[in-house]
C-alpha cells in the first residue's frame, strides 16, 4: 500500500512536472513570437494614415490659415487674425498651438497611463487605435471648417476647440501605436526594420498631405479657394482613416505581446520614465529635431512661394524628389548602424540637416529660383533617412534597457513621452514660425492681413540651424553603449535559462 502511494505521488510529481513544462513552452512561445516581414508593413500602414492626417495639419494650418499674398489673389480669405496682436511678438494661431500643447502635456501620460495598465482581453494597444481613428480623421477635417466667411473670434474658438480634439485623438491612436514599436519589436534587426518601414510610411504620408498644392486649383473656380482645399482634405483623412484601421483590423496584438499590465498610476509612471537619464537626453535632442522638421514642413510652401519665388506646385515636387531620394538611403541605414552605431548617425542627421536650413537662410544672396531647392533637397535626403529611422529604435531600446532593471514594462509611458516630445517641438515650431515668418514685412505688423517676407523666413531657417546643433548637442550625451550593454548581458541571460530548462522538459 505504501509502495502504491509512493508510485502514485511520483506519477503525480511527474505529471505536475510536465505540466509546468508545457505552460513553460507556451509562455515561450508566446514570448518569442515574431511578426512577419508581411505583418510589420501591415503595421506600418498605420503609420502613413496617422501621418497624413498629421501632416495635413502641419502643412495645412499655417498655410491655409495666414495664407501668402499669391494666395489672398487667388481668393484666400483670412479667418483669424494674421498680426502679431497677442502681446506686440504672437500671432493668434501661433498661441491657440501653445494652448493645445498644454493640454497635450496632461493628455499624453495620461492615455500612455491607461494604455501600459489596460486589461482589455484584445491587448493594451490596438483597441485605443480603434476608438481614435474615426473621430481622428473627421476632426481633422473640421479644424479647417471655420463657419463665419472672415475674420471672427467664433472662428478663433473653432479652430482651438478642434485642434485641441485633434490632438487628444492622435494621442489616443498614435501613442499605443508607438508602444508597440517595442512590443512587436522582439530583436534589434526586428526593431530596425520596423522603423524603417514606418518612417518610410511617415515621409510617404507626409507627402500625401502636399497633394492638394497640385490638384486643389482646377477646383478653385467651381467651388472657390477654400473649398477646393476642404474637398482635398476629406478625401486625405478617408484615406487615412482606412490606412489606420488596418493594422487594427489585421493584427491580432496577443498572438505578439504578452506583457503584464503596468500597475503604476500615472504620475508614478511618468516620474520612473524621465528618471531614465538616457532618455531624457534623448527626449530633449528629440524635441530640436522636431522643432527643426516641422519648421521646414511647415515653411516649405513659404519658401517656395515666397523665398525662390516659384509656383506653390514646386512644393509638392521638392517634397517628393527628397522622399524619393531619401528612401532610396534606407536600405543602407541597418548596416550603417551596425557599423557606427545609433547615436553617431543621429548627430550626422541633425548636422546635415542644419546644412540643408543654411542654404535654405542663403536664399536671396543665391540666386533664388529653382536650383536652391534642389541643393536643398539633395543636402536633406540622407539626414532625413537617418532620423526618420533611428530615434524609433533608441527609444525602443531605452525601454527595453528600462524594463530589464525595473522589471516593470512600461512602452506606453516611454513613447508617449516621445509623442509629447514631437508634439512640443511641433507646437514651438509653430509658434516660432507664425512669430518669425513676418518679420522684416513693409506691413503693419498688426495688421490682420499681414503675410510672411523673405526676410521673417531667413530668421527661421536661422533658428532652425541653431536648433538642430543643439540637438546634436544634447544627443552626444547619450550613453549608448551603457544602454546596449544591458540589452545584451539580458538577452544572454536568457538564452543560457532556455538552454538549462529545455533539457529539464525533454526529460
Amino acid at each position: 500500500m505504501i509502495q502504491l502511494t509512493q508510485v502514485n505521488s511520483k506519477f503525480i510529481l511527474t505529471e505536475r512536472k510536465s505540466v509546468l513544462n508545457r505552460e513553460w513552452a507556451r509562455v515561450m512561445l508566446m514570448e518569442t513570437r515574431r511578426l512577419t516581414k508581411k505583418e510589420m508593413w501591415i503595421f506600418a500602414v498605420g503609420q502613413l494614415g496617422w501621418s497624413i492626417l498629421g501632416g495635413i495639419i502641419n502643412t495645412w494650418l499655417v498655410t491655409f490659415y495666414l495664407p501668402t499674398t499669391q494666395s489672398v489673389e487667388a481668393g484666400a480669405k483670412f479667418y483669424v487674425p494674421t498680426g502679431l496682436v497677442v502681446g506686440g511678438i504672437l500671432t493668434v494661431l501661433g498661441l491657440i498651438t501653445f494652448v493645445c500643447r498644454i493640454f497635450d502635456a496632461v493628455t499624453d501620460p495620461l492615455i500612455a497611463s491607461l494604455s501600459d495598465r489596460s486589461k482589455n482581453p484584445k491587448g493594451r494597444r490596438i483597441p485605443f487605435m480603434g476608438i481614435a481613428a474615426i473621430p481622428f480623421a473627421l476632426i481633422t477635417v473640421l479644424v479647417f471648417c471655420a463657419p463665419i466667411g472672415h475674420i471672427s473670434k467664433i472662428n478663433i474658438v473653432w479652430v482651438l476647440v478642434f485642434l485641441i480634439l485633434f490632438y487628444l485623438f492622435m494621442t489616443m491612436y498614435c501613442t499605443p501605436y508607438n508602444a508597440l514599436i517595442s512590443e512587436f519589436g522582439k530583436t534589434q534587426e526586428d526593431r530596425m526594420y520596423i522603423s524603417t518601414a514606418i518612417s518610410l510610411t511617415f515621409f510617404f504620408g507626409t507627402l500625401v498631405a502636399y497633394l492638394p498644392f497640385v490638384f486643389a486649383g482646377p477646383l478653385q473656380k467651381h467651388v472657390g479657394y477654400s473649398w477646393s482645399y476642404r474637398i482635398w482634405f476629406i478625401i486625405l483623412a478617408a484615406i487615412a482613416l482606412f490606412c489606420m484601421l488596418v493594422p487594427v483590423r489585421k493584427l491580432n496584438e496577443k498572438e505578439f505581446v504578452d506583457a503584464v499590465p503596468s500597475k503604476t498610476n500615472t504620475l508614478g509612471s511618468l516620474a520612473a520614465t524621465f528618471k531614465n537619464r538616457n532618455f531624457r537626453r534623448f527626449a530633449f535632442s528629440d524635441i530640436s529635431y522636431w522643432i527643426g522638421l516641422t519648421l521646414f514642413q511647415t515653411g516649405l510652401p513659404f519658401f517656395v512661394k515666397v523665398s525662390m519665388q516659384l509656383d506653390e506646385f514646386y512644393t509638392t515636387v521638392f517634397l517628393g524628389g527628397m522622399t524619393v531620394l531619401s528612401a532610396c538611403f534606407y536600405p543602407f541605414v541597418a548596416g550603417l548602424v551596425r557599423g557606427f552605431g545609433k547615436k553617431r548617425l543621429v548627430i550626422f542627421g541633425f548636422l546635415g540637416l542644419a546644412l540643408a536650413y543654411v542654404v535654405t537662410a542663403l536664399i536671396g544672396i543665391i540666386p533664388r529660383g529653382i536650383v536652391p531647392g534642389i541643393i536643398i533637397v539633395v543636402v536633406a535626403a540622407f539626414p532625413m533617412a537617418l532620423l526618420g529611422i533611428i530615434p524609433q529604435s533608441i527609444v525602443a531600446d531605452v525601454a527595453e534597457e528600462d524594463a530589464i532593471k525595473t522589471g516593470e514594462k512600461r512602452e506606453g509611458m516611454f513613447f508617449a513621452a516621445r509623442t509629447f516630445a514631437m508634439k512640443f517641438g511641433q507646437s514651438i515650431a509653430m509658434l516660432v514660425f507664425t512669430s518669425l515668418a513676418v518679420l522684416g514685412t513693409t506691413q503693419n505688423i498688426k495688421s490682420n492681413d499681414l503675410t510672411a517676407s523673405p526676410v521673417g523666413l531667413r530668421i527661421v531657417a536661422i533658428v532652425a540651424v541653431v536648433f538642430c546643433c543643439l540637438g546634436a548637442l544634447i544627443l552626444s550625451r547619450y550613453d549608448e553603449k551603457k544602454v546596449m550593454e544591458t540589452i545584451g548581458a539580458s538577452k544572454e541571460t536568457d538564452s543560457s535559462v532556455q538552454a538549462e530548462s529545455a533539457p529539464e522538459e525533454q526529460a
